[in-house]
């Protein structure tokens, strides 16, 4: 199980860095420091493993939103999603597992096109259903008016989704730009009809 842990954070990091065509089985093996063909007591082929590495990562964020909400469940709807959106721009910088997970997943191999947005799909359905709880709580608590939990998640995730697109393509400037003008008229759509909604 070690030696399977290993060829894993091995292997994300080769994929992140060279991508999955780029990634050499290989040098995988050396830096774990195993045989090439020991890989395939584990992974039955490059596809296999590229596919294991990336939803560890999809499955790795989820539970880092999960627990990043659990953490300040008692604290505004609010603040609870502007902080999801903003912690996105400083974990970009810092984590190399988004930056991987990002980037196959605008632009996935070819030939593991398929799999790999079965995977997206699998992922951000997840991340939304996870959102639904959140705004029927907000409803409830009057934070937000009588809109459709579903209807605000979908909306929610279509900010995410472009903030995704600046930290591929724009800089931090341009993240920051969007979200402020993106959150603010998410925010008071979802109070328009409440009193007590923040202002932004």
């Amino acid at each position: 199980m070690v030696t399977a842990n290993r060829i894993h954070q091995v292997a994300l990091a080769h994929f992140a860095e060279y991508g999955y065509d780029g990634a050499s089985m290989a040098k995988i093996a050396e830096e774990v420091g195993i045989k090439k063909p020991s890989i395939y007591a584990h992974y039955k082929s490059k596809e296999d493993l590229f596919l294991h590495v990336l939803q560890g990562v999809f499955q790795q964020e989820l539970d880092y939103v999960g627990a990043l909400l659990r953490r300040h469940e008692q604290t505004l709807l609010h603040d609870q999603l502007k902080q999801v959106l903003t912690l996105y721009k400083e974990s970009y910088e810092m984590k190399p597992e988004l930056k991987f997970m990002l980037r196959m997943s605008f632009f996935p191999p070819a030939s593991l096109h398929e799999q790999v947005m079965g995977q997206l799909y699998a992922f951000l359905d997840r991340l939304e259903s996870g959102l639904v709880p959140l705004m029927a709580q907000g409803i409830r608590t009057g934070e937000i008016g009588a809109v459709h939990p579903e209807q605000a998640a979908t909306a929610f995730m279509c900010i995410l989704d472009g903030l995704f697109v600046e930290l591929l393509y724009g800089g931090p400037e341009r993240f920051d730009r969007k979200l402020e003008a993106s959150w603010v008229l998410f925010w008071r759509g979802l109070t328009c009809d409440c009193k007590g909604g923040h202002p932004s």
